[in-house]
């Protein structure tokens, strides 16, 4: 079941509009997995399933660092690139492009979201929402982020507690590594917030959190509310 709410939608001039929110959502680890897989019977072990769920993994990655696609049951992967090349005789240059890998459905996952039945309920205490992330320099929206550039983030609810270290805007990476809490922010508004990134950003891919003990843009309580961007940001090498 997908458990959603309503929230006001800032993408259309009508002021009653609204748009769905996703809450409640339960995330598997391969651990968990593994062990819904041994529900199902199965003459493999636990440590035999982890085994070649990472050789599976360590195979699909391999192949993507080759440039090659993968199409699955689950998923179809294809690299591509991003960036203008200067006429036919340019080639490529990592300040310039930015390789992408594609991730799209597979037959198997496009049936399991036709099986998805969704249930409408109410949020007690809202979280922020992000509806869009804007980078300033490369003008990309809701895909890119520029190391040492601007962004600028639009939503409901956004609005932090100023010199709190606990509140803020925070990349973490998709894979690992430490999470980064941007230090300067220009604006910091219910629906807008505008912040400057680390000039040392590492490439690679990041989820966006705004994290604020505000009730509303006047009020703070003692209780964190996070809002997560619903896709993850690719910073260019």
């Amino acid at each position: 079941m997908l458990d959603y709410s309503l929230v006001e939608n800032l993408l259309t001039p009508a002021p009653d509009d609204a748009m769905a929110q996703v809450v409640n959502v339960r995330s598997y680890s391969e651990d968990e997995i593994a062990d819904l897989m041994l529900k199902r019977g199965t003459l493999l072990t636990k440590a035999d399933i982890l085994a070649v769920l990472e050789v599976y993994r360590e195979v699909v990655t391999d192949l993507v660092a080759d440039g090659a696609g993968v199409n699955t049951a689950l998923m179809h992967i294809m690299p591509s690139i991003a960036g203008v090349f200067n006429g036919l005789g340019d080639s490529f240059d990592p300040a310039r492009h930015t390789i992408k890998v594609n991730l799209n459905k597979g037959a198997a996952l496009r049936t399991a979201v036709g099986r998805i039945k969704t249930k409408k309920v109410q949020v007690a205490d809202p979280i922020p929402y992000i509806v869009e992330v804007k980078d300033t320099l490369s003008g990309s929206t809701n895909d890119h982020l520029t190391a040492g550039g601007v962004i600028q983030m639009r939503g409901s609810r956004l609005k932090m507690v100023e010199n709190e270290a606990t509140n803020g805007i925070f990349l973490l990476p998709t894979t690992e590594g430490a999470e980064i809490r941007l230090s300067v922010v220009v604006e910091n508004k219910p629906a807008r917030l505008i912040a400057m990134l680390p000039a040392d950003l590492a490439a690679g891919e990041y989820h966006l959190e705004v994290r604020t003990t505000y009730v509303n843009s006047a009020k703070a309580s003692q209780n964190m509310k996070v809002g997560r961007f619903h896709k993850a940001l690719t910073v260019g090498a």
